[in-house]
Protein backbone atom coordinates (compact mmCIF):
# COMPACT_ATOMS: atom_id res chain seq x y z
CA UNK A 1 0.00 0.00 0.00
CA UNK A 2 1.09 3.69 -0.63
CA UNK A 3 -0.58 6.52 1.31
CA UNK A 4 0.54 10.20 0.73
CA UNK A 5 -0.60 13.39 2.04
CA UNK A 6 0.87 17.42 1.77
CA UNK A 7 0.49 19.25 4.94
CA UNK A 8 0.55 22.98 4.15
CA UNK A 9 3.70 24.29 6.51
CA UNK A 10 6.11 26.81 6.38
CA UNK A 11 8.29 24.98 8.41
CA UNK A 12 8.50 21.46 6.69
CA UNK A 13 12.32 20.56 6.77
CA UNK A 14 11.89 21.49 10.21
CA UNK A 15 9.07 19.22 11.10
CA UNK A 16 10.65 16.52 9.08
CA UNK A 17 14.24 16.75 10.89
CA UNK A 18 12.64 16.75 14.05
CA UNK A 19 10.77 13.49 13.30
CA UNK A 20 14.07 11.84 11.68
CA UNK A 21 16.02 12.46 14.67
CA UNK A 22 13.06 11.54 17.13
CA UNK A 23 12.67 8.19 15.09
CA UNK A 24 16.09 8.11 14.24
CA UNK A 25 16.90 5.81 17.89
CA UNK A 26 14.39 2.92 16.68
CA UNK A 27 14.37 2.83 13.00
CA UNK A 28 17.25 3.37 9.70
CA UNK A 29 16.92 6.88 8.82
CA UNK A 30 18.29 8.83 5.31
CA UNK A 31 18.63 12.19 5.17
CA UNK A 32 19.55 14.13 1.56
CA UNK A 33 19.08 17.88 0.30
CA UNK A 34 15.50 16.67 -1.23
CA UNK A 35 14.21 14.53 1.29
CA UNK A 36 13.98 12.23 5.01
CA UNK A 37 13.42 8.47 4.51
CA UNK A 38 12.42 6.56 8.00
CA UNK A 39 12.64 2.80 7.30
CA UNK A 40 10.78 0.89 9.80
CA UNK A 41 10.35 -3.02 9.31
CA UNK A 42 7.46 -3.43 7.05
CA UNK A 43 6.95 0.47 6.08
CA UNK A 44 8.87 3.67 4.53
CA UNK A 45 8.02 6.86 5.60
CA UNK A 46 9.32 9.86 2.79
CA UNK A 47 8.90 13.12 4.17
CA UNK A 48 9.71 15.71 1.40
CA UNK A 49 10.03 18.99 2.61
CA UNK A 50 9.17 21.76 0.72
CA UNK A 51 8.65 25.88 0.28
CA UNK A 52 4.81 26.02 1.40
CA UNK A 53 3.90 22.36 2.53
CA UNK A 54 5.30 18.75 3.55
CA UNK A 55 4.72 15.95 1.00
CA UNK A 56 4.55 12.48 2.95
CA UNK A 57 4.23 9.07 1.70
CA UNK A 58 4.06 5.75 3.52
CA UNK A 59 4.87 2.61 1.37
CA UNK A 60 3.98 -0.12 3.50
CA UNK A 61 4.30 -4.05 2.64
CA UNK A 62 0.67 -3.79 4.85
CA UNK A 63 -2.21 -3.50 1.91
CA UNK A 64 -4.67 -2.03 4.84
CA UNK A 65 -2.00 -0.41 7.13
CA UNK A 66 -4.18 2.66 8.09
CA UNK A 67 -2.65 2.90 11.39
CA UNK A 68 0.42 4.01 10.03
CA UNK A 69 -1.17 7.48 8.64
CA UNK A 70 -2.53 7.98 12.51
CA UNK A 71 0.79 7.45 13.89
CA UNK A 72 2.69 9.40 11.27
CA UNK A 73 0.46 12.13 11.80
CA UNK A 74 0.51 12.49 15.22
CA UNK A 75 4.08 12.67 15.83
CA UNK A 76 4.40 15.30 12.78
CA UNK A 77 2.13 17.05 15.24
CA UNK A 78 4.03 16.47 18.37
CA UNK A 79 7.54 17.74 16.17
CA UNK A 80 5.61 20.43 14.45
CA UNK A 81 3.48 21.74 18.30
CA UNK A 82 0.22 22.12 16.08
CA UNK A 83 -2.62 20.46 14.45
CA UNK A 84 -2.39 19.51 11.16
CA UNK A 85 -4.74 17.84 9.20
CA UNK A 86 -4.14 15.01 6.69
CA UNK A 87 -5.95 13.99 3.88
CA UNK A 88 -4.54 11.05 3.07
CA UNK A 89 -4.46 9.09 -0.71
CA UNK A 90 -4.11 5.89 -0.95
CA UNK A 91 -2.82 4.12 -3.69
Amino acid sequence: MQSSTSITTTEARRIAKRLLNHWKHKFEVTETDQDFKIFMPTATVTLTPLEQHLDVLISSENQDDIRLEGVVLDHLNRMAQQEFQADWVRQ
